[in-house]
């Protein structure tokens, strides 16, 4: 049997290993394919006219080297796709600045609201902005004004309403 008898033999013999292999590293199949194809090119290469003294174990090493070096280049290829993906979704999503009339309507809107707010009873004022600003519960407004916590919500109720109706008349 000639040495490169021998490899090949080599090769069939632990083909299915290697693909095994080089698949936990890759994560693919067909990758895995791939990289022990061309570890079996670099191998019998390289084992031409020598003598290898530990040729399944250099196989492996070569299956190892071109696999992790597939899954860096898998990787680094993912990102760059991932980054170009990203840079065109921010080009085509429309900008979220305010336009100027929009700016100028929001103010209008605030100074009405506070204007309203303004005309409120102070417990209703009060009772409203504990709600609305605070985040306060009708308990805790309850507690704070010294009355039930129905007569909490009817304020606020009615601070909502009030500010809705100015909005509406503007």
């Amino acid at each position: 049997m000639s040495k490169n008898q021998t490899a090949l033999s080599l090769f069939v013999t632990h083909r299915r290993a290697l693909v095994d292999y080089a698949n936990s590293i890759v994560g693919s199949r067909t990758q895995a394919e791939d990289v022990v194809q061309e570890a079996w090119l670099r191998f019998d290469a390289a084992s031409k006219g020598r003598f290898l003294e530990d040729a399944r174990g250099y196989l492996y090493r070569i299956v190892r080297n071109l696999a992790v070096d597939q899954r860096r280049r898998v990787t680094r290829e993912d990102g760059l796709i991932l980054r170009y993906n990203l840079a065109q979704v921010a080009e085509t999503c429309p900008d979220e600045t305010p336009t100027p009339e929009t700016v100028t309507l929001l103010r209008d809107e605030i100074r009405c609201v506070t204007e309203a707010m303004a005309e409120l009873p102070e417990r209703t004022r009060i009772a409203f902005e504990m709600h609305r600003f605070g985040g306060a519960t009708l308990k805790e407004i309850s507690a704070f004004l010294g009355i039930s916590v129905s007569l909490a919500h009817i304020l606020v109720v009615d601070g909502a309403e009030h500010c809705k109706a100015r909005l509406a008349r503007r």
